[in-house]
């Protein structure tokens, strides 16, 4: 190919060599920007469904409980209506800048690579966008209105939240994610921010990067609002509704030791400021302990006061009334029986579940409980539960009253399959890494807030990266992957998902699907 006359064979042979090496060039570019548009793709749902749920779900749970309890969720609504405010702002400018770049390059969103790739390799719209005439020195107006406008988010979240320990997270997360330039001393290639980013970027590689912010940005708003409902979450079980119960005989034989109990609404260990007039409080309860010396009926009654998480005391009355009778005779058989799951309203199929029950009157060593299509272990009046089949189960109690006749009485439970657990990394469903990191990671499957022991252990997954063929792992640990995450670009999301896992603490039950996870690489 070099010196000496060619002959026009060999003319032929060389065109046809330089033709094949741009053919190849042009197909390893397309992979490229297939895979690009692929991960812009995956980033923008990802924001959508974040979108989506933080506005019909979280906002409008914080909403009503503002409308419920002002003085607590009053201030953290007004406090989020801002940070949505400033991240909606930033979220449309760049969705005005992506139009408009989209727009310059005659880019279809809806065509293939193949018939988009011109548009899709176009460098022309960022570099006029973010470069005032195109010189790489100097910054258009949309790049300095971009930066401060980040600038705004980052700050208003560090502001807002860097003190509060419950939303400490989000504010160290913004000051490190939510930025428009290189730490000091930091220039890549010799690049500022803005320069890495979008000079001379192809178009959909300057899609990308915006897609980052912007998913960044909905996903501290979403963090920052459900943190916010965690934040009172202890204080709504606690004192969201308020009710005096009194639990004891409503009869008892003259001459008998009796005891009678007050607390508030469910049982709690440590009320702060807890005080029962008539009682003695032990362990979050007021006890009562009546004199039943003589025939009659006694009335009591009084208030139980409390302070609640904000400092503000409330106070309740409670009353019952208790009949001293003269023998065992005369004590009134009661044909209502009580019967309680310890833990929920419902039995949970194929765990054991904890039962109490009892007869007024009756004696509890003889006290007996049956159901048809479960099986029940225990007595005294605490028993175990596993229903079976069905969704619905009829629980009998029968015992009988001290003058012989026996009492029984049905009662329905609901029977539901156990909540679906969900996968995590470090704790979390969605996560940020360095690529590096990926493959030293565990997965592992929790079901958050679930009372009864029950435990998981991931035997299997699937994972796919950007571009590559879908994995499928065995275990529970994410070495196998190292050789997919070698050469992943900042913002490739790795999606994990088929999620296998075997329980402990439960008895012939399919476990329900197990959510996913997705890792964002840094």
């Amino acid at each position: 190919m070099a010196g000496g006359k060619q002959t026009p064979r060999q003319k032929m042979i060389n065109l046809m060599y330089l033709v094949f090496i741009a053919m190849l060039a042009m197909q390893i570019d397309q992979e490229i920007i297939r895979s690009y548009k692929d991960t812009n793709q995956s980033l923008t749902d990802t924001r959508l469904m974040v979108e989506d749920k933080n506005d019909k779900i979280f906002e409008a749970t914080l909403k009503a409980k503002a409308a419920s309890s002002p003085e607590v969720y009053g201030p953290m609504l007004v406090q989020y209506q801002e940070l949505k405010a400033k991240t909606n702002d930033l979220v449309d400018y760049i969705t005005g800048l992506k139009n408009k770049m989209s727009t310059e390059a005659e880019y279809n969103s809806d065509l293939v690579v193949e018939e988009s790739f011109t548009a899709l390799n176009n460098t022309e719209p960022a570099t006029t966008t973010f470069f005032k005439d195109g010189d790489e020195k100097t910054l258009s107006p949309q790049s300095v209105e971009l930066k401060n406008k980040v600038d705004a988010l980052r700050n208003y979240i560090v502001t807002a939240f860097g003190n509060n320990a419950q939303l400490k997270d989000v504010a160290t997360r913004a000051n490190k994610m939510m930025v428009a330039e290189f730490p000091k001393g930091d220039k890549r290639a010799n690049k500022g921010w803005t320069q890495y980013k979008f000079y001379n970027q192809p178009l959909v590689a300057a899609l990308s990067n915006l897609e980052v912010i912007q998913s960044e940005a909905r996903n501290l708003q979403s963090d920052a609002l459900t943190s916010m409902l965690q934040e009172k979450v202890d204080a709504d079980i606690k004192f969201d509704a308020y009710e005096a119960l009194v639990s004891g005989p409503s009869s008892v034989m003259k001459g008998e030791p009796a005891e009678i109990k007050v607390a508030i609404g469910t049982f709690a260990s440590s009320v702060p400021g807890l005080a029962i007039t008539g009682a003695k409080v032990v362990n979050g309860q007021g006890i009562i302990t009546p004199a039943t010396g003589a025939v009659g009926t006694q009335e009591l009654k009084g208030q139980i006061s409390f302070t609640d998480k904000n400092g503000k005391v409330h106070t309740l009355p409670y009353a019952h009334t208790l009949n001293v009778v003269s023998g065992a005779e005369a004590l009134k058989e009661q044909s209502g029986a009580i019967l309680a799951a310890d833990k929920m309203n419902v039995l949970y199929r194929g765990l054991s579940n904890p039962i109490s029950g009892s007869i007024l009157g009756a004696d509890l060593s003889a006290t007996t409980l049956s159901a048809a299509g479960a099986s029940v272990s225990g007595s005294n009046g605490k028993w175990n539960v596993t229903p079976g089949g069905g969704n619905e189960v009829t629980l009998t109690i029968a015992g009988k009253s001290p003058s012989g006749k026996v009492i029984s009485q049905p009662f329905k439970f609901r029977v539901k399959n156990i909540p679906p657990p969900r996968g995590e990394i470090r704790g979390k469903s969605y996560d940020v890494m360095p690529a590096n990191m990926i493959s030293k990671q565990t997965l592992t499957a929790t079901l958050k807030d679930f009372d009864f022991p029950v435990t998981f252990n991931v035997v299997s997954f699937k994972v796919k990266v950007p571009g590559k063929a879908v994995m499928s792992v065995n275990g529970n640990s994410l070495a196998p992957v190292e050789s997919l995450t070698k050469g992943l670009r900042s913002g490739d999301n790795i999606a994990i998902f088929d999620v296998q896992a075997t329980a402990q603490g439960l008895s012939g039950v399919v476990l329900p699907n197990i959510g996913g996870v997705v890792i964002s690489a840094l």
